[in-house]
């Protein structure tokens, strides 16, 4: 296996097919094709299944996308390691960010940290199920995932906490409502689109909210797919309760109120720091004395 199969195999994944890896990487299509078949013959593996233009990965092709991130990281940190200055920051960022918090902070501590190193790219890929979050990094699908807390299977990790997500009340159009936050007690009586108990600490205490005050409402959808909410909420399925940023987002076609009680939770960047590559150091680096500086700033606004 040569690192540049490797290269043209990530850029194939990452471009969503072999015209973008080809723009991407400057070379010619069939030499990306033909690097892909050498690495395929070479594995004894299809990595695609080729649909009439498109190409969609086999169950081989997606393990390889961890273990591929892994090898182009090391040659990276070897390259920096003999040709970069000691001050200089290279390389690339890989993070996995929840949908619902790739409008937070993170974009602002990555736009930030590209300005203070500006040769260090970033790729910010969906982590779509939060779960996931230690396996992804440990497989080598990224260096770092922003997640709501807490995390299954944390050990050997470390997390910096960015933030909390407060969530509101969504509605499809036309909801009628009264204006301002809206009490358990004032939820219209119209079926809910819930994430089944145990699919996460803000559900669970929804659930139990509303049990202890004794609110029922219909389910329209239980699911485990919190992204799907929204969605599911403007077809008209019913209300659900989704992160602020989302709602708000959608108050021109929905119709979102604040809760009361605030519900809320917190959500941080996971990383291992025993593999993380130079500007995986400088990065965390960064986010600890801005998470210090923003503190610092708190208690002199406070005071």
């Amino acid at each position: 296996m040569e690192f540049r199969q490797v290269e043209y195999f990530l850029a194939v994944v990452e471009n969503d097919g072999i015209n973008g890896a080809a723009a991407e990487l400057g070379v010619a299509q069939p030499t990306v094709s033909q690097a892909l078949r050498s690495l395929e013959r070479e594995l004894g593996v299809q990595l695609f299944h080729r649909i009439g233009r498109g190409m969609v990965l086999t169950a081989a092709g997606k393990a390889l996308i961890g273990p591929s991130r892994q090898i182009l990281r090391d040659v990276n940190a070897v390259e920096e390691l003999l040709t970069v200055s000691t001050t200089e920051v290279t390389g690339r960022l890989d993070l996995m960010v929840f949908p619902a918090l790739a409008t937070g902070p993170i974009v602002d501590l990555v736009s930030e940290f590209r300005r203070l190193h500006p040769k260090v790219t970033a790729r910010l890929g969906d982590l779509r199920a939060e779960e996931f979050t230690a396996s992804v990094i440990h497989d080598g699908y990224c260096e770092f995932v922003v997640t709501h807390l807490p995390v299954e299977d944390e050990v050997g990790l470390e997390i910096i906490e960015l933030g909390q997500t407060e969530y509101w009340l969504a509605y499809p159009p036309g909801t009628d409502l009264p204006p301002g936050p809206l009490s358990l007690a004032e939820l219209p009586d119209i079926p809910m689109v819930f994430v089944p108990r145990g699919g996460g600490s803000v559900s669970d205490a929804i659930d139990y909210a509303m049990r202890q005050a004794e609110v029922r409402r219909p389910i329209s959808v239980l699911t485990d797919h919190r992204e799907a909410r929204l969605p599911m909420v403007l077809a008209g399925l019913g209300g659900s309760f989704v992160e602020r940023s989302l709602a708000e987002s959608a108050q021109d076609v929905a119709v979102v109120r604040p809760c009361e009680p605030t519900f809320a939770q917190s959500y941080g960047l996971v990383f291992d720091p025993a593999s993380l590559s130079k500007a995986g150091r400088a990065f965390v680096d960064f986010v600890r004395s801005s998470e210090e500086s923003g503190a610092e700033e708190q208690l002199r606004t406070e005071r």
